[in-house]
This record gives structure tokens, C-alpha cells and sequence, in this order.
């Protein structure tokens, strides 16, 4: 399913499977062949779609810009000189992976970190991303609303003022909205995830799609599995094909496998969620009939006797009178003689 039509066809009274996002930001690391293995890899291993980052480094961070992430993973302490490593890629290689994506089966995301890169992608892509770091960027927010498409806008770091000044902007436009808690360490650490405030996000701003962006470790894939079962209808992670490889953003991101299991981890929940509809089921009927109770006669109750309070009792099975209606029963006369302990049924009163 395409994103634009999931997006049209979201309930909030309804939990599913969610729309997942490969995250490669550019550890395609410069490479075409690289990019390419990372499409054919998040496809495969069942992402809806995999998404890139499009940036220069003289457009995104001034040159003293100090680093935000963790040095031991990652040891450039300058964001121009990291940024600078990789932003070799540029409109005609998008567009060459936008195509490359349309055969691979899987959807072209970008997220564009000046207007430049926005306008190009613009035509090769159905959504446009905001970064955390972008959130309060106003005019560029409103520069990507301009092409009317629906927007995904991650909240890291951001208090509830903030996030609803770039609500507000993007409301403005009319352009339909996934929210997306996230949490701006690289990595996250687990009981740093926060996953609470996903649900605060849903209660401060009903009207748009829930989301969840990724930055704890894969492991289990648990924290994936607990944002969508708290209403994450779209969530984005990072992604490789080697999360050993060192520095950028390889060594918290997740790979093809993964995504496997996360699926089956997915697979697992919703067999165990089941319906979402109240109903009694099919493999409890024998317990409905057993472990429920019918009236009882309490004591023998003669023939032509009306029934009265002290005649009865509740026992199982329930394959005579429910107790619920007892009080259609109290008044009625015995057509016939009802033994002690025996269950009530109507054919036996008047």
C-alpha cells in the first residue's frame, strides 16, 4: 500500500499493522551500487518504503557546528565535516534511485534539508519529511507545504508549544499530517524511548496519524512493537546493510533481518490481539454452556405451586433457565413436579 492511501484510509479506532519506513539516510556512504543494495534489502525484508536524506553540507551546518551524537560510535565532532562526507548525492541520483525503487517494489522517500533539494524531489516523491531539526523552521515548513502533499513531521526534542506552532503552520496549508515521537539520541537508549509521549501526541492533536521515529537499538524490535501497539500508524527507522560498520548512522539502525522479525513479532501480536469487536467466540461455547449457571430448585417445588424466591438457586451447566430472568419466572405455577436440584426449564411452568 502506497503511503498517500494509507494515510487516506487511517482510523483512530482501529490498530494496525503500521506503515514502516526504512530510514537509509546516506549510508549509502556515496555509493550508487550501495544505495541500490539498500532498496533491494529494505524491500525485502518487507519495508513499505525506504527513505534517504538530501542535504549539502554548506546549506545544513556552518562550519563550527559541534557534534550531537555519540563520539565513541561516531568520532567527527563537527557536523560541516560529517554532513561534507556524505552529500554527493544530488538530483540526478535520486532520480535514478526513484526509479530503482519503482522496481524493487518499495517507495522513494526523501527528506529534503533546504529548498533546493525540496523542490527537485518534489517530483519524485509522494510525501515530504521533517526532520526533529527542522521543526522549528517555519518558512521551510511552509516552503514544503506549498506543493500540497501530505506531511511527516518528527517531534524530537521539541516541547508541546513548539510542536504545535509547526502544527499550526502546516494546518494552515490544509496539508494532511503524521505526527512522530521521537527522541534525538543517536542511540536512544531504551528507558530513554519515552514511548508515553506517543500517546500524548494523540490526545493534544486527534486529528492527525500517530507515528513513532526509531533511534534505540533493533534487538528484539519490542520498542517498535510497544509504539505500535500504542497507536504508532507510521513508524521510520534507521537502516543498513551492515550495522557493524562504524560511525554515521550504521550502528543503531536495523537491517533486512531485522525487519523479519519484526514482522513476525507483528505477526505474533495480532494473532494474540484477535478481534477488535466484543463478541463471544466460537472456541468458547462449550464454556458457555458449562460454566454458566441455570435456576435450580432449591427445594422440591409441587406440582401447581407458585414459585416463589426461596424455591430456587443458581447452578451450572447453563443448559436450563438463566438466572437473568428469574424474576420472569417467580409467580409462575409448576405444571409439574420439579425435584430438588433440578434445573428449570420452561416447558415446566405455566
Amino acid at each position: 500500500m502506497k503511503l498517500t492511501e494509507f494515510l487516506d484510509n487511517y482510523d483512530p479506532r482501529v490498530l494496525t499493522r503500521p506503515y514502516v519506513i526504512a530510514e537509509a539516510g546516506v549510508n549509502h556512504e556515496g555509493s550508487m551500487d550501495l544505495a541500490k543494495r539498500l532498496i533491494d534489502e529494505a524491500a525485502e525484508g518487507g519495508a513499505h518504503a525506504i527513505k534517504f536524506q538530501t542535504y549539502k553540507a554548506e546549506t545544513i551546518a556552518s562550519k563550527d557546528s559541534p557534534y550531537y551524537w555519540d563520539l565513541s560510535q561516531e568520532p567527527t565532532e563537527s557536523q560541516f565535516e560529517l554532513f561534507k562526507k556524505y552529500d554527493k548525492f544530488w538530483k540526478g541520483e535520486y532520480e535514478e534511485l526513484a526509479k530503482y525503487c519503482e522496481t524493487a517494489g518499495i517507495e522513494f522517500m526523501s527528506t529534503p534539508f533546504d529548498v533546493e533539494s525540496a523542490n527537485f524531489l518534489n517530483d519524485l516523491m509522494p510525501v515530504f519529511k521533517v526532520s526533529s531539526s527542522d521543526l522549528t523552521n517555519l518558512p521551510f515548513i511552509e516552503h514544503m507545504c506549498s506543493f500540497g502533499k501530505p506531511m511527516i513531521l518528527s517531534t524530537g526534542a521539541a516541547y508541546l508549544w513548539e510542536v504545535q506552532q509547526a502544527v499550526e503552520t502546516i494546518e494552515k496549508h490544509g496539508n494532511k499530517l503524521c505526527l512522530m515521537h521521537c527522541v534525538l539520541n543517536y542511540p536512544t537508549e531504551d528507558q530513554n524511548a519515552n514511548l508515553g509521549m506517543i500517546k500524548d501526541l494523540i490526545r493534544n492533536f486527534p486529528d492527525h496519524v500517530p507515528g513513532y521515529s526509531d533511534h534505540t537499538l533493533p534487538k528484539d524490535m519490542e520498542v517498535m512493537k510497544m509504539a505500535t501497539l500504542l497507536g504508532s500508524a507510521v513508524i521510520e527507522k534507521h537502516f543498513s546493510h551492515d550495522k557493524t560498520l562504524p560511525g554515521n548512522d550504521h550502528y543503531h539502525a536495523m537491517d533486512k533481518e531485522d525487519m523479519k522479525h519484526f514482522w513476525k513479532v507483528m505477526d505474533k501480536t495480532f494473532e494474540l490481539l484477535g478481534s477488535f469487536k466484543l463478541t463471544a467466540l466460537e472456541s468458547e461455547e462449550k464454556s458457555r454452556q458449562n460454566a454458566r449457571r441455570s435456576l435450580v430448585a432449591a427445594r422440591a417445588i409441587p406440582e401447581g405451586k407458585t414459585i416463589e424466591r426461596d424455591d430456587l438457586t443458581w447452578k451450572r451447566p447453563a443448559k436450563g433457565i438463566s438466572p437473568r430472568h428469574i424474576n420472569e419466572v417467580l409467580g409462575k405455577q409448576a405444571l409439574k413436579t420439579i425435584e430438588e436440584d433440578e434445573i428449570l426449564v420452561w416447558n415446566a411452568l405455566s
